[in-house]
């Protein structure tokens, strides 16, 4: 069995390919952005339950836009949409800039920006997961997955490093510098991407519906589709309660002495994990078991928190972050295939805006509570107890949802089929029992 991932969607696709390298490029300045605000944050403050503040603030405006945001991607051209989006992220981390350049930064003015991003993040991130199914052959779809998720990896060991340094050498007004640099890459990677309009209804299917009745018309086929319910479920277990970052610096602070270049270790810890797992993503093309291997993973990423908790040395604690790295992209990956695999073209736009939030918004929720509950306790029972409880969560998950545990990935077409035609094709081309195996389980409920 194949244990590197393949790498012929970088080699054969060239759109893929473009995207690929412009996503890491401009997701490499956005956690540079990300590290700066909650350093800047807590400096302000040295307060955990502020920097937890920022969880607040982003899942305010991703609770009230992403639904909204998605099926709004599911109306209009979804290159347009993201690349206006571009434009208005870049806008504001010159804005970000200019503050920690010229002075006047204070809590509640970084909270706004934080939160401004945020919305605009929730109409972009929706649009652009929907990308990689129109680019790539269903047959590599798993592979591509994995390889978007390498972007990320790459982007928590190169982001905080590379923030922590920059940080040191010139302060924060160089992270936020070196993001406005970076979505050169965001406009030249969506910019030269084919047009990606919505699959329109079949004629004869009824007058256009309003935003509200297409968003519930997206909730409902969620509800009934028991692979999404039990991925996203099984995803805010994980992120509620195993995702302490809100407490890194406290734990640093108190471990390490504060040193900036040990805080930016934390995140390349996890990230370094990460890329480990998705390099050697290869096994993951031939696993069908998606949802027992998403529920083992999440309790390994809870377990590995809990022992970064208590691990009274650099090296320890460091090694733990690493294993929940390599267990989350896992669990990424496995639930990106399920929420691809499990949807059609008309409903991506507002599936992958549920599930950037659940992702997104559970993890912002999660950073709050790490916060909340370090400043009610301290910083290491917060850190325990979230981790303890996410692996009581992942067993809790997979005896009340049997048909998520048990949830095997449909079979695909021919080979040949797959080489040749993207999922749509696919869809059309089949026979009609081979389509029946593409579509999701429309029976049960959450």
């Amino acid at each position: 069995m194949q244990l590197l991932t393949d790498v012929a969607p970088l080699r054969e696709l060239p759109a893929f390919r473009r995207l690929w390298l412009g996503t890491m490029l401009s997701r490499t300045g956005s956690a540079m952005t990300t590290f700066a605000i909650t350093l800047q944050v807590y400096d302000l403050t040295r307060s955990p339950a502020a920097v937890g503040g920022i969880g607040v603030a982003t899942f305010v405006p991703l609770l009230l836009i992403t639904l909204p945001g998605g099926t709004l991607a599911d109306r209009v051209d979804r290159r347009r949409l993201v690349l206006a989006a571009a434009v208005g992220q870049l806008t504001l981390s010159a804005v970000l800039f200019a503050l920690a350049a010229f002075g006047g930064a204070s809590l509640w003015p970084l909270y706004a920006l934080v939160s401004i991003g945020a919305a605009v993040s929730a109409v972009s991130a929706p649009a652009q997961q929907t990308f990689i199914p129109r680019l790539v052959p269903r047959a590599q779809l798993g592979t591509a997955m994995a390889l978007n998720r390498i972007v990320f990896q790459v982007v928590m060991i190169v982001g905080p490093a590379l923030a922590g340094l920059v940080t040191a050498w010139s302060g924060l007004r160089g992270c936020y510098l070196a993001d406005v640099a970076s979505f050169a890459g965001a406009l030249w990677g969506v910019g030269r991407l084919p047009a990606m309009p919505p699959v329109r209804p079949a004629a004869g299917e009824g007058r256009p519906r309003s935003g509200l009745a297409l968003t519930l018309e997206g909730l409902a086929f969620i509800r009934r589709t028991p692979a999404l319910c039990g991925a996203f479920l099984a995803d805010v277990n994980a992120t509620l309660f195993a995702l302490p970052v809100s407490l890194f610096p406290a734990i640093n602070a108190e471990r390490f002495g504060g040193n900036p270049r040990i805080l930016g270790l934390f995140m390349t810890a996890i990230g370094a994990g990460g890329l480990v797992s998705a390099v050697f993503a290869g096994p993951l093309k031939h696993t069908r078991r998606h949802g027992l291997v998403m529920l083992a993973c999440v309790a390994v990423w809870g377990g590995a928190f809990a022992l970064f908790a208590v691990a009274p040395s650099l090296w320890l604690t460091l090694l733990a972050l690493a294993i929940a790295g390599l267990a989350d992209t896992f669990t990424v990956v496995v639930r990106g295939i399920i929420v691809q695999e499990a949807t059609p073209d008309e409903f991506r736009g507002r599936v992958n805006a549920a599930d950037f939030l659940v992702g997104a918004g559970g993890s912002q929720l999660g950073s709050l509570e790490a916060g909340l509950v370090g400043s009610l306790t301290t910083p290491v029972i917060s850190a325990l107890s979230g981790g303890l409880a996410t692996v009581v969560g992942a067993a809790a998950i997979g005896a009340l949802l049997p048909a998520f545990r048990r949830y095997r990935a449909p079979a695909a077409c021919s080979p040949n089929r797959q080489e040749q035609a993207t999922v749509n094709d696919i869809v059309n081309s089949c026979t009609e029992a081979e389509a029946a195996a593409v579509e999701p389980e429309s029976s049960g409920a959450c």
